[in-house]
């Protein structure tokens, strides 16, 4: 019985070092936006502000940097993507998981080989081609480029490989197309694989700072990290307190977003993992 205890209460104590690791930037992304500008760089370290601010950097972050609206614009971009990107993402990895065709091997190459391709490789051609469109400065431009996923494509391939035969054929007696089983058949079963790709995606587009800050000029199209921009000033130093503010306001619906979806998000990474 102790030697069972001993290895397990190892493996606790390495598990909550781990958390408190990961959730220390927060907290102290939280005690900073309580705290007034002047005790934010103290010389004495204090978990509890002397003074609390936190109504006044709240206010100062949904007032100034037009943070509301560049939620607003992030949760139209994020939303946008993620549904264009199931809408192609689906059906290609339905047919490199179910269906029997030349040079499907060689696709499913190809689809590895883009998950080695970050976005700063085709950001220059991707810029230039949207410029002479004149499409910069626009939800388009903003969202177009992330269209299709090579990431969605591999991750739903995974699943649809579990998906039985059986099922498929009997729907192909039954006289359904392959398009109407797609979409009948293998989207709902897939939906715990659709949630764990929504969060990934939502997560990565939401934080993304390095493509809208190439394509976005105007304040009225800013998206969340372009809005926390907002409060940086080079010759002040800026506001930290107000800055801390925002991004606790950008992060929390994130947050809100993996608690209500960590079942199916969960269980979708498991469910494509085993296959």
């Amino acid at each position: 019985m102790r030697r069972r205890l001993f290895p397990r209460l190892l493996a606790h104590a390495v598990l909550l070092t781990g958390a408190l690791v990961m959730l220390a930037p927060f907290a102290w992304m939280l005690l900073t936006s309580i705290r007034p500008a002047e005790e934010v760089f103290g010389a004495v370290f204090n978990p509890i502000p002397g003074r609390f601010a936190a109504s006044e950097n709240y206010a100062r972050a949904l007032t100034e940097g037009n943070l509301p609206r560049a939620m607003l614009n992030g949760t139209i971009v994020c939303l946008g993507i993620l549904a264009v990107q199931l809408l192609f993402a689906i059906p290609a990895a339905y047919a490199l998981a179910k269906l029997r065709f030349r040079g499907r091997g060689v696709l499913f190459g190809l689809v590895l080989f883009g998950l080695c391709v970050p976005i700063q490789v085709p950001a220059l051609p991707l810029y230039l081609g949207l410029a002479q469109a004149g499409l910069l400065d626009s939800f388009f431009a903003l969202m177009a480029p992330f269209s299709l996923t090579v990431f969605g494509m591999f991750l739903f391939r995974q699943f649809f490989r579990g998906f039985p035969d059986e099922v498929l054929d009997a729907a192909r007696l039954d006289g359904m197309g392959e398009f109407e089983i797609v979409w009948r058949l293998a989207t709902p079963a897939a939906l715990p694989a659709i949630a764990a790709f929504s969060v990934f995606s939502v997560v990565a587009h939401w934080n993304d700072l390095y493509w809208p800050l190439i394509v976005v000029t105007s304040r009225e199209l800013a998206v969340p990290p372009l809005g926390i921009l907002a409060f940086r000033d080079t010759e002040s130093g800026g506001n930290y307190g107000a800055l801390m503010a925002a991004a606790a306001l950008v992060t929390a619906p994130l947050v809100l977003a993996f608690l209500f979806a960590r079942r199916a998000f969960l269980r979708g990474i498991t469910m494509t993992g085993l296959r």
